[in-house]
């Protein structure tokens, strides 16, 4: 690897930020994004202003936890575990909703390049919580290996959304915080 040079990764993510093709869709969810989720009180709450934080990613921590856990049971848990892992694949599926929600919030206020990436990792996770609901539906009629199956497929997809949420909060700063932690002094 050139030392020079970004990771491959790097460069892929930053001609998403500049992929104006990506402009389209953005403009043409933000105005019912904003309307839902961006503006006023919901917006406040969604954002986090009442914790100080985005309440985001502590949000995707219980999806991604719950799927992760899941998928745990499936690999080490044998076929008692099954009905285990079916109701933490429902309970991240629960937790999708009010997840996107906060990350709608969060991406009404953002700027003209995470909005570009931000749809990537909406409709990223749109897929993942599609396969992850295909996961449950197949535990359901009692095919729990191609539910297991699912749920690895779900959750190759969602570390692709995961990693353009990390790049988001990261990289780009793309949370709401409390002004009093920008005058905070860093260290002890």
């Amino acid at each position: 690897m050139n030392p020079e040079q970004p990771p491959r990764i790097v460069r892929w993510t930053l001609r998403l930020e500049e992929a104006a093709p990506l402009d389209r869709p953005v403009h043409a969810l933000e105005p019912v994004i904003k309307s839902w989720f961006g503006t006023g009180a919901r917006a406040s709450v969604l954002r986090g202003e009442w914790l100080g934080h985005a309440v985001h990613p502590l949000l995707t921590d219980v999806a991604l936890g719950t799927w992760t856990s899941a998928t745990l049971l499936d690999l080490f848990g044998g076929s008692d575990s099954s009905a285990a892992a079916q109701r933490l694949v429902g309970a991240g599926l629960l937790a999708a909703g009010p997840t996107a929600w906060t990350g709608w919030a969060e991406w009404s206020a953002a700027g003209s390049r995470e909005k570009r990436v931000g749809i990537v990792h909406a409709v990223t996770n749109g897929v993942a919580i599609s396969v992850y609901a295909a996961s449950w539906f197949a535990r359901r009629r009692g095919r729990h290996g191609t539910g297991a199956g699912l749920a690895l497929a779900g959750a190759a997809v969602s570390g692709v959304a995961a990693y353009l949420g990390g790049h988001l909060v990261g990289a780009r700063k793309v949370a709401s915080h409390h002004p009093a932690y920008d005058d905070a002094p860093s260290g002890v």
